[in-house]
């Protein structure tokens, strides 16, 4: 029989992790959305110092290239814009400043909104009703109608479109804290810790904030393939980034009048925001499985039974 109590303190994480993994990979989609996720990431943060001089490189003879055509270099694989440069390497690039969007976004409006959900729903009624009726008033507008307006006010860039998303996000982290808050507190460890004289803020850091955490993440998670096309969307309308800055979503805009006779001008850089958008969702509907103790079981059901059958 195994000694627990020789077992060291980092052995637990580890073995936690190690089980994560080891569901992740039984469930295909999962893995092979994770891995995506992983590849795009790396190009995101890799691409600009690597490809960056390409990305913007001009070779009127490749103007409108056609894709799968080697005839101008290895990055024109996938064809080249109506100015003649390698779609390949701008895709990368535009990687960067479409996740760096998403990425701000999210952090900016999970943890503001996680914050004020912890105390909404862990102080009293009159603070909870405050902070809710932000919340309301914020969610009455349409996000998309937010953020057109203050763009066209503070102008188009990457720090204001960051800080208009986020804002029009904060309301959804905010009310899902304060609904897990008013449940978690009313369990039997948190009257325990009041009892026993913990103070307020190590009872929300050390033991609400860890059980609300793995439900916070897995929106996050969606919420980021959200916010992706928000931006997207932005940018297309022509209010988002602007060049010499490249998303996506500024690709396709600039690839529409081309349709007829450029067609994947804007069909890759459209091709890569779906591929984003349905791997977060996919790795989303796996988190939310993984990270929730009652309905993990299936998960490792699912990977008992695939080590029996290989057994």
């Amino acid at each position: 029989m195994t000694d627990l109590s020789s077992a060291k303190p980092a052995d637990i994480p580890r073995s936690e992790s190690a089980a994560l993994l080891a569901m992740l990979w039984r469930d295909k989609l999962a893995f092979v959305s994770a891995v995506m996720l992983l590849v795009i990431v790396l190009f995101a943060v890799l691409g600009p110092a690597l490809l960056g001089d390409a990305a913007g490189a001009q070779n009127l003879r490749g103007r409108n290239s056609p894709p799968f055509d080697l005839a101008y270099g290895w990055a024109f694989v996938l064809g080249g814009d109506s100015l003649g440069r390698p779609m390949l390497p701008r895709l990368i690039v535009a990687a960067s400043s479409t996740m760096g969007v998403a990425a701000g976004t999210v952090l900016s409006a999970l943890v503001v909104g996680a914050a004020f959900g912890l105390v909404a729903g862990y102080l009293g009624k009159n603070v909870s009703q405050v902070i809710m009726r932000l919340a309301d008033v914020i969610m009455s507008f349409p996000s998309l109608l937010i953020a057109v307006v203050v763009l066209y006010v503070l102008g188009p860039s990457i720090p204001n479109m960051v800080l208009v998303l986020a804002i029009t996000r904060i309301p959804i982290y905010l009310r899902t804290t304060r609904a897990e808050v008013l449940e978690v507190r009313e369990r039997m460890f948190v009257q325990a810790a009041i009892v026993m004289g913990a103070s307020h803020t190590r009872i929300i850091l050390r033991h609400i904030l860890p059980i609300v955490a793995p439900t916070l993440v897995t929106i996050a998670t969606l919420d980021f393939a959200f916010v992706m096309l928000a931006e997207s969307s932005l940018s297309f309308l022509g209010i988002g980034i602007q060049p010499p800055n490249i998303t996506w979503g500024l690709m396709v805009s600039q690839g529409r009048p081309y349709l007829s006779s450029a067609w994947w001008l804007a069909f890759w850089p459209g091709l890569m925001i779906v591929i984003t958008a349905l791997s977060l969702n996919l790795l989303s509907n796996w988190m939310r499985v993984a990270l929730d103790p009652a309905q993990r079981w299936r998960l490792e059901a699912r990977s008992t039974k695939g080590g029996t059958a290989n057994g």
